[in-house]
Order: C-alpha cells, then sequence, then structure tokens
C-alpha cells in the first residue's frame, strides 16, 4: 500500500513542480522554490566571490561587462517579446572576471555571472566571450541548475526529505548547489547537463548573442577552439561536462539560420576576428 502512496504523491509532485523551458517548451521538473533558489544564489555568489576577489581595473574586466550587459539587455528583449518576462523576477545581473586558470564559466540564477581568466585566450575576442555568456547564461534562463538539483535531491532524499535536505542540511546543500552550477573548483565532481540541457543552451544562447550583435556564426569556431583546448588530455573544466563533438557543430548549423534572423550586425566589436566564419561552416557542412 505505501508504494503505491509514494507513487502517487511522487506523480502529485512532478505535476505541480513542472515549468517549461523557453523555446523548446520542454517540461521540466524544478522542485526547489523561485524565491529559494534566488536567496541560495545571492548567498552563494557572496560567498564565492568573498573567497575569489573579482579583478578589477582591466581591459579584460570591461570586455566581459560590455558583453554581459549586451547579453542581459538581449535576454530581456527576448523574453518580453515572447511574454516570459516573469522568469527574470527577482534577477540582479552581475558579470565579474576572477583570476583563475580553469578554463571556466558559470551563471547561477539571478543573473549571477562568473567568467575565469582562464577561458579568455580560447575566446579570443568579444564575440567569443559572447558564445560563452550567451550560453550560460541560457542555462540560468532554462533553470537547468534547478532541475539538476530537484533530480538530485529528489534522488538522495526523495519527495518526503526535500524540505529536509534544503533546510537542516546547508554544507551538503552548498556542495550540491557548486555541484550543480560548476562553481568552483573545491568540489569533488560537478552534476552533468544532460545532452538535452546542452542543446538548449546552444540554442537559446545563439539567439541571445545574436541579438546582442554579435555574428552567431563565430560560434562554429569557438567551439572548436574549445574541443582543440584539451589537446588529447583531460579536457577543460568548461567542457568536462559539455559534449563537444560533430552533434554540436550540425546543431549550430541546423539553427544558424533562425539566429542570422536576429542578428542586425548593428555593433561590430573592434577585436572581432574577420573572414573566415562562413569557410567554417562550409568545411564542417551543413546538415541536409
Amino acid at each position: 500500500m505505501k508504494a503505491p502512496l509514494f507513487i502517487k504523491a511522487l506523480t502529485i509532485l512532478f505535476l505541480f513542480s513542472c515549468s517549461t523551458v523557453p523555446l523548446t517548451g520542454r517540461k521540466q521538473l524544478n522542485m526547489i522554490p523561485g524565491d529559494q533558489i534566488m536567496s541560495m544564489s545571492f548567498q552563494q555568489y557572496s560567498d564565492f566571490l568573498k573567497e575569489n576577489p573579482p579583478v578589477t581595473g582591466t581591459k579584460d574586466v570591461q570586455m566581459v561587462k560590455t558583453v554581459g550587459r549586451n547579453i542581459e539587455a538581449a535576454v530581456e528583449k527576448y523574453l518580453a517579446d515572447n511574454k516570459l518576462s516573469s522568469l527574470l523576477d527577482g534577477y540582479q545581473w552581475e558579470f565579474n572576471l576572477v583570476n583563475d586558470n580553469a578554463i571556466n564559466a558559470w551563471c547561477m540564477p539571478g543573473g549571477k555571472v562568473v567568467v575565469y581568466s582562464g577561458i579568455l585566450p580560447v575566446t579570443q575576442n568579444e564575440t567569443g566571450l559572447a558564445v560563452v555568456m550567451g550560453h550560460e547564461i541560457a542555462h540560468a534562463i532554462a533553470e537547468h541548475g534547478n532541475e539538476r538539483m530537484s533530480q538530485e535531491l529528489l534522488r538522495s532524499a526523495g519527495s518526503v526529505g526535500l524540505e529536509v535536505a534544503l533546510n537542516d542540511q546547508p554544507e551538503q546543500t552548498k556542495n550540491l548547489w557548486m555541484m550543480a552550477y560548476g562553481a568552483g573548483t573545491e568540489v569533488a565532481a560537478i552534476l552533468p547537463y544532460s545532452r538535452m540541457h546542452e542543446s538548449e543552451a546552444d540554442h537559446l544562447g545563439l539567439i541571445f548573442m545574436a541579438m546582442a550583435g554579435y555574428n552567431p556564426e563565430e560560434s562554429v569556431a569557438f567551439w572548436q577552439r574549445m574541443s582543440a583546448a584539451s589537446n588529447g588530455q583531460k579536457p577543460p573544466e568548461f567542457l568536462s561536462t559539455h559534449p563537444s563533438d560533430q552533434t554540436r557543430i550540425n546543431n549550430l548549423n541546423k539553427w544558424m539560420p533562425q539566429a542570422m534572423k536576429y542578428y542586425t550586425g548593428k555593433r561590430n566589436p573592434t577585436n572581432q576576428r574577420k573572414g573566415n566564419s562562413a569557410k567554417t561552416i562550409k568545411i564542417l557542412g551543413n546538415p541536409k
């Protein structure tokens, strides 16, 4: 008798904890209330910056903040155009660069973004950085972190123990949070994004960067550089849970015509590479 009741409880929990991912329309399980997610995000972000003081007063810092603000404006416009502005309730955007050789970047709920200095040689310029920040911000907009935490909490604590896990086990919850969002190197592992999560972040991120005035065609060259950054060794942190294969390139090419409709070309970053985007896509081939 207990098993059917438990299954029924989980079914009800799932129905009342579902949200919808922008663009794809996929239903997802998000069990942690939005206000609690925001509170946790702001606290964890503050704690991270205390241990990892942001870089200040450099050209790289200015680039991170410039690209961040441009992506922020694009996200706000995209969601407003699609009557989804409520997804940004409670957002307090912040963009910081930290001095760390790890090839990594992440975005917590509420628009709390960190870029590691180690990824800048791979991004190379504003447009490459827009690929990264658009992708990571897309993960936050699609609430992938909440989904991953919900799945892990449900697996480890069960529906009955969810509130206890969140409120009475702060250290475990913090570790789970850092694992879910890929923040910090002190955690032993990172909860992997599924290929579906990655596909959604790539698709949304492509549109965000295009609306922000960055050529989405450059995303292909960036992901090629990310793949090459491993040199056959252990992949960089940013790729440790991110598939980097021909499927991703094929998907980017498939979505490119849609993304280009959002690209006005009004802005022209002074440090953007020119001339090889079309050639790169032609070599890799478009899906038939």
